[in-house]
Formats: C-alpha cells, sequence, structure tokens
C-alpha cells in the first residue's frame, strides 16, 4: 500500500528542462514491455494527431464526495488513451464524465470543462443536452449487454433509434459496423439469431459494433475485457488498436500490459487526481513522478 501519499505535485504531460531525470537508484526493477510499433516499407511516420477533446480543470462531485479534482489532459483524434489507477481512483467516475451517464443519478454536479473539436462543445456544459453527448460519444462496458433480439437488429438499434427507415442502408450500416468489430465472417450467415446464443467474446464485439455502427466521435471502453477469457481478450485489444483508424478511443484498465499493448497515450490517476499524463511508452519506461512508479512496479494498488 501507498502510505499517506498526497498528491501535490504538477502533473507532468511533457518531460522538460525543468523536469529532473529519474536518479538510478529509481529505475524501474519490473518494466512493462511496451510494443514497437511495426514498419513496413512503405509506411510513413504518422502525421501529428489533432486534439479531439480538451479537459480543463474537471471536477466532479457525488453529492458531497468530491470524486474528481481539477483534471487536466488532452485526448488526441484517432488514438487510444489508456486510464489506470488502482481501484476507486476515479477511472471510470472520468469516463462516464464524457457520455453524462452521472445525469442519471441524483445529486450529481460538474465543474470545468470537456471541449468537443472541432464543434467547440462543452460536454458537461449546462447547454448540453445528455442525449446529445450519448448521441456523439459511445460506450462500451464491462460486461456485455446486448439486447435480447437478433444479431442483426442488435447492430441497428441505434440507427433505427435516430430515425433511419433505408432498409438496404441499415443492412450496409451493419455489415460495416460487424466488419470493423471483426465478426462480420462469424455471424454473417446468422444474423436473425438470438444475440444471446453468442459466446462472451462475441457478445462483447457485438457491442462493440452497436457503438460503432452510429459513427460516434468517441468511444468508451469501461474495462472491456475483465469478464472474458484469455482468447477473447486478445482478440478485443487487436480489435481496439485497429479501431484507432476511425475513432478516438478512451480505454479505462486494470490491466497495465493491456494499457501497454493498446494505447498510444496513458493517464496515472489517485484519488481523484491526475498524477501524470504522457506517452505510453514514457509511463511504463521513465515515469515522472514517484506514485507513477510505485504503481505500475507493484508497489500498491
Amino acid at each position: 500500500m501507498l502510505e499517506a501519499f498526497h498528491p501535490t505535485a504538477p502533473v507532468t504531460t511533457q518531460p522538460g528542462p525543468d523536469v529532473a531525470p529519474v536518479p538510478e537508484s529509481r529505475v524501474l526493477k519490473k518494466r512493462i514491455a511496451v510494443p514497437r510499433a511495426r514498419l513496413t516499407p512503405d509506411d510513413k511516420p504518422s502525421p501529428p494527431t489533432q486534439v479531439k477533446a480538451a479537459v480543463q480543470n474537471l471536477n466532479f462531485w457525488y453529492g458531497k464526495k468530491h470524486a474528481l479534482k481539477d483534471l487536466n489532459l488532452t485526448i488526441r483524434e484517432r488514438r487510444v488513451t489508456a486510464l489506470i489507477g488502482p481501484s476507486g481512483c476515479g477511472k471510470s467516475t472520468f469516463l462516464r464524465c464524457f457520455n453524462r451517464m452521472h445525469d442519471l443519478q441524483i445529486g450529481t454536479r460538474y465543474q470545468g470543462r470537456i471541449m468537443l473539436h472541432p464543434d467547440n462543445l462543452n460536454l458537461v456544459g449546462r447547454d448540453m443536452q445528455p442525449i446529445e453527448a450519448r448521441m456523439r460519444i459511445g460506450m462500451v462496458f464491462q460486461r456485455p449487454n446486448p439486447f435480447p433480439k437478433s444479431i442483426f437488429e442488435n447492430v441497428a438499434y441505434g440507427l433505427r433509434l435516430r430515425g433511419a427507415r433505408n432498409h438496404s442502408e441499415i443492412e450496409e450500416a451493419v455489415e460495416r459496423a460487424l466488419r470493423s468489430a471483426a465478426l462480420w465472417d462469424e455471424t454473417k450467415d446468422r444474423l436473425h439469431e438470438s444475440a444471446l446464443a453468442l459466446s462472451g467474446g462475441q457478445m462483447q464485439r457485438l457491442c462493440i459494433a452497436r457503438g460503432l455502427v452510429t459513427k460516434p466521435e468517441i468511444l468508451l471502453f469501461d474495462e472491456p475485457t475483465s469478464a472474458l477469457d484469455p482468447l477473447a481478450t486478445a482478440k478485443v485489444e487487436e480489435l481496439i488498436s485497429s479501431l484507432r483508424e476511425e475513432v478516438t478511443v478512451l480505454i479505462v484498465t486494470h490491466n497495465m500490459q493491456q494499457a501497454a499493448r493498446v494505447s498510444d497515450f496513458t493517464a496515472f490517476m489517485f484519488l481523484g487526481e491526475l498524477i501524470e499524463f504522457g506517452d505510453t511508452s514514457q509511463i511504463f519506461t521513465n515515469p515522472q513522478q514517484k506514485a507513477t512508479e510505485d504503481y505500475i512496479t507493484g508497489r500498491y494498488g
């Protein structure tokens, strides 16, 4: 356990000349392996990514409990950002601010801003309707939650909710979403069977397809593999890695190896505060905050 740790140091987003190097005595004894990108001769370096969302001085309360405290970070477009930290640190609370899931509870309160670009909309502002936020921001939950409908109707549900009526267009969109979720080949001959007959891993990929079909601007994942076996987990992780080609992803995970495998950026949270944020490779190999190092090397959490 971490004894009496009260984070007061400023959040480190990028190392600069005023940041002291990690002393030799603090070099990690247990490092998380960060996979390197595999480039082919035809690959070109990725261009600088745009900011998709900017979190500015975000605070959140459950009644009198101050759950999130002055969070500031940027979410890059078409990149995967992972949120890590011990249980109860505020990861899922933060995630659910993006699509206003907290509005379903009485006594919750936001302060600060989550600016969605390029429209400059404050997702937690009083003028933003929660339903509009949820139409722009998709979410995949910890446990698969397919509707008691056919596979096809599960994916088509969001389209019908938005008023889609053209059957051929719906069919095309459903196929496209199932392909993006790497589920088309496994379900194309059984689209009208119950989704409840799928395996757990298939159900979770179905929920991902259901989230993708409406073309969200950001897709949220709240520990999406915690209830899956290793084989299904590997498929979902591979899928998340590939999704950066079409959508911005924000994922909460307790599995640090998973964060290292799938994410481009990582944020470490503790007691409702953002302790450190940066490139995933930097966070796991050269953290700038002692608390981050202690967590990823297993001293607490």
